[in-house]
């Protein structure tokens, strides 16, 4: 979801019911690599945000424009900032229930009761806004993960609210689903996590990414709701129908929500003309593990999921590493927006991502995450 969607987004359903475990299977075993710590990338080896691409995966070009709605203000890269809360210490904080959503009325303000506690830091506050604000929190038992979505605590010490509250997930599972409400996807798997995307290293993280595309013109013009979203997703946005894909009549049946975009190995990443250290993070990023499509910007736009809890902002860290800031539009025409340009235009999606061939099977083209244990 995303704030411009207000009008069209419907507050009627506060808990979503759970989804069935899905069996994942990875490729031919691949030697697993240094050691893991699940608060920084959570998740069992084999999750859809830990598996590599595959030496089988099935590439079919993605055509996404570089200039989404041929709109010179397209955010090129925006940032959907998610509020990643792993303090199963903290006080138990109350959330109530707000109806506020996408509608611009204020979030601050509950319109009805209890929908959950959650352990968070009581000086931790999210002013009202019309952002996604995902939010996960880890519970006192320490694997437990809570999602909701959209999260808001104006005041410190204070109660919260949010609108829906999704199934619980484990620390150390599966880890596919939660907060993103265009895909029913999670909100803290494949974000870029603070510590990632930093100087000093030529490589990017090492899982699967998310993203946020403008529907309107990414996604396939699907006629059903069903037609609307492939596997890993479990739905897509109410709106799906009659939104998705009419900008331009999309008949690319692959390019759905939860889509797995990735950039080919026929492609050379030094060859692209990268003007920017950490674009050239991010392309080794979506060559080894690629980036699900979890949501729509839908004003034109392409956005990156990023960390913005207790323990800092992805984004300010990214401006201090770098020296220019991580969302930038368009017509800022500055290496960073050009090189986010080359790599969006480079990318394909695997069209053989399911469930039983994770990144398209085969052998993983980088080893394994270490595995995890409670």
């Amino acid at each position: 979801m995303n704030a411009n969607k207000r009008s069209k987004l419907k507050a009627s359903i506060l808990v979503l019911a759970p989804v069935a475990s899905l069996l994942l299977a990875c490729g031919p075993a691949s030697a697993y690599t240094g050691s893991r710590d699940p608060l920084k990338q959570p998740f069992a080896s084999n999750s859809i945000w830990n598996m590599p691409i595959g030496s089988g995966a099935v590439f079919t070009p993605a055509n996404i424009s570089p200039t989404p709605g041929n709109n010179i203000w397209a955010k090129m890269p925006g940032a959907d900032t998610e509020k990643i809360v792993l303090t199963p210490t903290a006080p138990l904080t109350t959330l109530n229930t707000s109806s506020a959503g996408w509608t611009g009325a204020n979030r601050c303000s509950a319109t009805g009761g209890l929908l959950m506690q959650v352990p968070m830091p009581s000086n931790y506050v999210v002013p009202n806004s019309t952002l996604n604000s995902s939010a996960s929190f880890l519970l006192a038992d320490g694997r437990t993960i809570v999602q909701t979505q959209p999260l808001a605590r104006c005041t410190a010490g204070a109660p919260g609210t949010a609108m829906a509250k999704f199934a619980n997930v484990d620390l150390f599972g599966t880890g596919i689903t939660g907060a993103h409400g265009g895909s029913g996807l999670s909100a803290i798997g494949g974000s870029i996590r603070l510590g990632e995307l930093r100087p000093g290293t030529t490589t990017g993280p090492r899982h699967a990414l998310k993203v946020n595309v403008y529907a309107k013109e990414v996604l396939y013009k699907c006629t059903t709701s069903s037609a609307c979203f492939r596997w890993p997703a479990v739905k897509a946005d109410s709106y799906a129908v009659g939104w998705y894909g009419t900008a331009n009549n999309n008949s690319n049946v692959q390019t759905k929500m939860g889509a797995l975009l990735a950039i080919p190995p026929s492609i050379n990443i030094a060859a692209l003309g990268l003007e920017t250290k950490p674009a050239m993070q991010l392309a080794w990023t979506l060559q080894n593990y690629g980036a699900y499509v979890v949501d729509d910007t839908y004003a034109p736009g392409f956005d990156l999921n990023v960390e913005d809890g207790p323990s800092g902002s992805k984004t300010a860290e990214f401006q201090a590493d770098w020296g220019f800031a991580m969302e930038q539009r368009v017509n800022n025409n500055t290496p960073w927006v050009r090189d986010i340009q080359r790599l969006v235009k480079a990318l394909s999606v695997v069209s053989n991502n399911t469930a039983t061939t994770i990144g398209g099977g085969g052998t993983p083209k980088q080893p394994l995450a270490a595995p995890i244990a409670p």
